[in-house]
């Protein structure tokens, strides 16, 4: 994203005047789907796309906000009765209610921003917008909040002002990303850990399948039933406690589905371990084969795949890509692809040509690199 196009909307748009710019990006996650509230792991990445914004104290106790990409401008209190209707709004009125609350004291400020997250495919655009806010605002009022708070002031806003109940990974991946490094993070201690991923070589691509099935929230719900039932039938908290062992001795007390959903994240918990083994070997072979495990688990055993996913992952496998898998809590979206460079434009050719003579458009193609958190630009 270029700071100079947004800078030259911000005089635009306050009076010729310039404030500091900020940046915070979207993410991936490369593997570990469907583990976070089970207790698990996730292994997420910052990447070059993302939310840039310019603030500017403005000496009153109203927020002028700008949407360049929209082209709509919209202005708000600060106060809890201040809440906009408009729904980009809400992300950024939560941030400054959620410091608030903490008890920290901001004051008005313009601002512009514009985002190259695209929407809706999985990179989390959301978080990457509210990372931006709470990075800027956390400097702009000199306010000392560490970086975990500013993760979780970006969570709490989705589920108190956008009515997303999300885990914290998106936020944290935005505010934590590190260039060349992805990062385990157990979702129950929320201990974290930087390994190294430079596929040289390779290249990361997501292809957008332009899908979204309706049945997402319902089955989402579903799903984390049938695994919260599990995990209290064996005795644990969660089923990042269960081996497959303890799996197959209570296969008699529950359903096939809740066995399958189970049994895919006992396997998935252990595959983002074994990831990060590999990365540290530099084995990318093997990085692949587990991307490949998942699709298999998220299609076949947890069943949150559908057509068209699993249809770019069949293209993958026969134009013989390292890695491919459903990226996301399924049912449309994108699948993520490590690649190697030499395969790369044929791999590409063939799954735009053959998912527009299947389904009548081409997927969109984003290629990411594994890039720094939220930060001061200028």
């Amino acid at each position: 994203m270029d700071i100079e196009f947004v800078r030259s909307r911000f005089i635009k748009h306050f009076d010729g005047s310039t404030g500091v710019v900020y940046a915070s990006p979207g993410r991936i996650n490369l593997i570990g789907e469907h583990t976070d509230y089970n207790g698990g792991f996730v292994f997420p990445g910052a990447i070059d796309k993302g939310m840039v914004a310019e603030l500017k104290v403005n000496g009153t106790n109203k927020v002028r906000a700008y949407s360049i990409d929209l082209k709509d401008y919209i202005e708000f209190g600060l106060n809890e009765e201040d809440a906009p209707r408009t729904s980009w709004a809400k992300y950024i009125f939560g941030v400054c209610r959620e410091i608030q609350k903490r008890g920290y004291t901001i004051a008005g400020f313009n601002t512009a921003f514009a985002g190259d997250v695209p929407l809706g495919a999985g990179m989390s655009s959301s978080a990457a917008l509210e990372s931006t806010y709470a990075y800027a605002l956390n400097d702009i009022f000199n306010l000392g909040i560490d970086k975990f708070e500013l993760a979780k002031i970006g969570q709490a806003t989705e589920h108190n002002y956008c009515g997303v109940k999300c885990g914290i990974m998106d936020q944290f991946a935005s505010v934590f990303g590190k260039e060349g490094s992805l990062i385990r993070l157990d979702c129950r201690s929320l201990e974290y850990e930087y390994f190294p991923f430079d596929p040289k070589g390779y290249k990361l691509v997501l292809l957008d399948t332009l899908v979204k099935h309706e049945l997402a929230s319902s089955a989402y719900n579903k799903r984390r039933q049938s695994c919260e039932t599990v995990a209290k039938t064996i005795g644990v908290e969660f089923l990042r406690d269960a081996s497959l062992e303890q799996l197959a001795a209570v296969k008699s007390q529950v359903s096939e589905e809740d066995y399958k959903c189970a049994e895919y994240v006992i396997e998935e918990v252990q595959r983002v371990l074994d990831v990060c083994d590999a990365l540290k070997a530099g084995d990318y072979e093997t990085v692949g084969a587990k991307m490949y495990l998942t699709h298999y688990g998220m299609s076949k055993l947890y069943e949150v795949s559908c057509e068209e996913l699993d249809y770019l992952n069949d293209v993958a496998k026969e134009c013989g890509v390292t890695g491919s898998r459903v990226m996301g809590g399924g049912f449309g979206g994108c699948t993520i692809n490590l690649v190697k460079d030499d395969l790369y434009e044929p791999f590409i050719a063939k799954a735009k040509a053959g998912y527009k003579e299947k389904y009548g458009k081409s997927p969109k193609v984003y290629d990411v690199v594994i890039s720094d958190g939220a930060r001061k630009l200028a």
